[in-house]
């Protein structure tokens, strides 16, 4: 009866984890990347961010009321010499107390300087994100190539579990052979090690499994924690990628590199600005208390005495000469100018010369594909004629093992050729700008 009950506990605790586990393909793997890691996030941030930058550059276009009031007592009041009939008297000059109120109100009705802010803050917003594009790229780019070492690391594990099966296959037979005295000790031994090595290697694949998969999940922004598993057709040759000439203009860092330049011509204007005048609109109303008394809620009979004052009026401002501080602001800006361009045809060319070589690194993987697949099979035919001349004691141990070890290699090297496939396609759609392909 406890081992019932302790075999449905133990059910209902396993049920759940097996169901925890995720089965990613690339296409998986990249939305939840997009989603979940702290770079697209942070990106997300800075476009939200930049509106509010925008409101703050719109302020300056808008009235501005400011309200102020202040109380003050005068403990010693300052007083003046005044002189009336030949005689001169020392007359106060101000009360005990004196309470005053005022609102002000501005309004700009032309400055070159905030119009030109205003582009430019709506401009970094579309910089931000073309930023953000950018870093979804680069996910795009880290999640996908770890993904295929991953898938990689699982063929070679596959591999070995074959070669592992066979081999101990191998050995239970001459153990037998050997017991009934038919088989040496030395080719029992031999096979022995041969299994322990290749058990070996199947540990470092798995080692290496592991600390890939939880590369690939700190890439998603993933929980180390997190099960995962992969899908089983992640290695597929599409040739047609090559057929297509890229759109190097079409790049994020192009475009990233564009708005830069925008940014700076609107920040050359807004520095040309400081030249033209500017014009604003004010008005201000107060409205004061004097008194020998507290003044809050004083009146004449209490000698307190209460005025009132409003201007309003238009501010300009001209000017004139600041020792050319403003014409080398703008030379700043126009060297700023000449280093984005020297940037961007930099750029051009290196975005081309990545479009090239992972060209020419897929046609070499392909033709490495080819010839490894026939490698395999070639290794396959020989390794079965082996196996059958083994049990009609026409070959030697040697021969068996060596034949294992070159399937074992050919099916290796087959592998690691569709790996340089893939990570070389990724590079190649990258250089096209169709990263997010990979999502659709």
């Amino acid at each position: 009866m406890y081992r019932y009950i302790l075999t449905l506990l133990l059910s209902s605790l396993t049920i759940p984890l097996c169901a925890q586990t995720k089965e990613l393909s690339l296409k998986n793997a990249i939305q939840y990347a997009l989603e979940h890691k702290a770079e697209s996030k942070i990106a997300s941030l800075e476009i939200e961010n930049s509106q509010y930058q925008i409101e703050e550059v719109r302020a300056n276009a808008l009235p501005h009321l400011n309200v102020e009031a202040n109380v003050a007592n005068n403990p010693l009041i300052q007083e003046m010499p005044l002189s009336l009939g030949g005689q001169t008297q020392m007359i106060p000059f101000n009360l005990k107390w004196n309470s005053q109120a005022s609102a002000t109100v501005t309004q700009v009705l032309f400055n070159q300087a905030v119009f030109m802010g205003l582009k430019a803050a709506r401009t970094a917003k579309e910089f931000y994100i073309i930023n953000r594009e950018l870093s979804d790229e680069d996910i795009i780019e880290k999640v996908a190539t770890t993904y295929y070492q991953v898938f990689q690391s699982k063929e070679l594990q596959s591999t070995l579990e074959t070669t592992i099966a066979s081999t101990t296959r191998i050995k239970d037979i001459i153990e037998d052979l050997h017991k009934n005295g038919l088989a040496t000790k030395i080719d029992l031994d031999r096979t022995k090690v041969a299994l322990s090595n290749l058990k070996s290697q199947r540990q470092q694949v798995v080692n290496a499994i592991e600390l890939q998969q939880n590369a690939l999940k700190f890439f998603m922004g993933m929980e180390l924690s997190s099960p995962i598993s992969l899908a089983e057709d992640t290695f597929q040759i599409d040739e047609s990628v090559l057929l297509v000439e890229p759109n190097v203009e079409k790049r994020t860092e192009l475009q990233l590199l564009e708005k830069q330049k925008d940014l700076l011509h609107y920040k050359k204007k807004a520095t040309i600005a400081d030249y033209y005048p500017s014009l604003a609109a004010f008005g201000t109303m107060s409205y004061q208390g004097l008194g020998d008394k507290f003044v809050w809620g004083g009146k004449p009979t209490d000698g307190v005495y209460w005025t009132s004052n409003a201007v309003i009026g238009i501010s300009l401002k001209i000017p004139v000469f600041n020792g050319f501080e403003t014409r080398s602001k703008v030379r700043q800006v126009e060297v700023e100018l000449k280093k984005i361009d020297v940037q961007l045809e930099d750029t051009r060319q290196a975005l081309d010369l990545s479009f090239k070589n992972a060209q020419k690194s897929m046609e070499n993987a392909l033709i490495t594909i080819n010839i490894q697949k026939d490698n395999v099979s070639l290794a396959k035919s020989i390794l079965d004629n082996i196996q059958n001349n083994y049990k009609q004691g026409l070959a030697s141990l040697t021969d068996l093992l060596n034949a294992e070890n070159a399937f074992t290699e050919a099916e290796n090297n087959y592998t690691n050729s569709l790996l340089e496939y893939k990570l070389a396609e990724v590079q190649l759609i990258k250089a096209k700008g169709e990263l997010k392909s990979l999502i659709d």
